[in-house]
């Protein structure tokens, strides 16, 4: 007996979750052991869409909802993206005790645990493998993989364009505009690149892996975030010299407080592994407190890699259909998660890397040490490199560890100086790799 599909959506993941489901059919029915079948697919242009010649025999249509009201459809897959047209389709396929595949990650991040609870309660599955790191099969590892392990630290480069842009930078030393337009125009930023260049696409990814993690429903919105617009290609000329790197790192971390959570430019030694991740691929480093430490590392983004995420999701819940499952294992690893907000992160201490953009004047070092040691924070070493424009020198001081909050509260008296270029810029040097 086959397992139908109906897939809505056919942008990017969907049009790669299409390829692979009819160029691997006969693979993925000697896996499973019966068909998996696209019976319908919908799209707002879905009549200039070229399919598979295998599929063309299957419904097409721009109305979503006419796939989710087929009584002959088994699963639906929604990859429209976004969270108002994705939501009503999700909803309303949970209402017909249809089970769901998603690789909406922001959606997930704001509603999966709702999502879930309504799939749950209407006895279907709700699948969402494809919404984080698209290539590595980040969830089954923490829903199944490693569960018996208590974990207490994730990084995490969970952004391919960030990383893309970053690593270019690093090796090319051209500005961030250029590296963003050479990325737009290789498909891997959008027009509008906010969500990526601002970390909140690695953000909401976060959300969803520190609930699989640590079990917590977390809000997006209550994880500190910062972008990498203000990198610059000295800022890795320093790091270099304190044998860095820079990355976007997600952080989510147990401490005696409670969950720290970050998204942002840290400095990454050169010896971490993390700091050899370049280009569009993504990695998650977790420590366990049995297991200690595991990496993966893969593809984060893109047709094939999502869709190979989106078609093992569907050739998982098409068992369960199958077969009958009566232990559904929840998608977030856990029966229910705690509310939470996590813990402010300026409770934490830690070293920072603080770059200056200057009119050279005499006295700049002594009148930053003198607000630096105001806030108790011990200068470690000042890095100046030669540059020619004494109306903008710019160079580094790293200070030994200190309270965040200090920190904040030391840039903002230091910001009304008259020597400053441009306000400075702090980068955590991260201790825990």
């Amino acid at each position: 007996m086959e397992v139908t599909v109906g897939i809505v959506g056919l942008g990017n993941v969907g049009s790669g979750a299409l390829q692979i489901l009819t160029e691997n059919a006969s693979g993925i029915q000697e896996k499973l052991g019966f068909p998996l079948r696209v019976k319908a697919v919908c799209s707002r242009n879905v009549q200039q869409k070229k399919l598979p010649a295998s599929l063309q025999g299957v419904a097409k249509t721009n109305d979503w909802r006419e796939v989710v009201s087929d009584p002959e459809i088994d699963i639906v897959a929604e990859l429209i993206g976004g969270t108002a047209t994705a939501g009503q389709v999700i909803e309303e396929a949970l209402k017909q005790r249809k089970s769901v595949v998603t690789a909406n990650k922001e959606l997930m991040a704001l509603r999966g645990a709702e999502l879930w609870s309504k799939a749950s309660k209407n006895g279907v599955n709700l699948a969402m493998e494809a919404s984080v790191a698209g290539g590595i099969p980040i969830h089954t590892i923490l829903r199944e993989g490693i569960a018996g392990d208590r974990v207490v630290e994730l990084y995490g480069i969970l952004n391919g364009t960030s990383n893309f842009i970053l690593t270019e930078i690093e090796k090319s030393n051209a500005k961030f505009e250029s590296v963003l337009a050479e990325a737009q125009q290789l498909g891997y930023a959008e027009a509008d690149p906010s969500a990526d260049v601002d970390g909140l696409d690695a953000r909401s990814k976060l959300a969803i892996l520190a609930a699989l993690a640590f079990g917590e429903k977390l809000t997006p919105a209550d994880i500190y975030t910062e972008g990498i617009r203000r990198i610059l290609p000295i800022d890795f000329e320093y790091a270099h010299q304190l044998k860095h790197t820079i990355r976007l790192v997600c952080l989510a971390r147990q401490s005696e407080n409670g969950l720290l959570l970050s998204v942002r430019p840290t400095l990454v030694p050169q010896t971490a592994i993390l700091s050899q991740v370049q280009g569009a691929y993504n990695a998650i480093w977790i420590r366990g407190k049995y297991g200690e430490d595991t990496f993966y590392y893969g593809r984060g983004a893109g047709p094939k890699p999502t869709g190979v995420a989106v078609v093992s999701d569907l050739m998982r819940v098409a068992r369960e259909i199958r077969y009958g499952s009566p232990e559904r294992v929840s998608p977030f690893a856990h029966e229910r998660l705690g509310e939470y907000k996590p813990v402010n992160v300026n409770t934490q201490e830690l070293p920072f890397f603080l770059r200056f953009r200057v009119e050279d004047k005499a006295g700049i070092i002594a009148t930053l040490a003198t607000i630096l040691a105001k806030h108790k924070i011990g200068i470690d070493a000042v890095l100046q490199l030669p540059r020619e424009d004494w109306r903008d020198l710019p160079f580094v001081i790293t200070t030994e560890p200190a309270k965040e909050q200090s920190l904040r509260e030391a840039l903002v008296e230091i910001r009304e100086a008259d020597f400053l270029v441009e306000p400075p810029f702090a980068m955590p040097l991260e201790r825990g790799f």
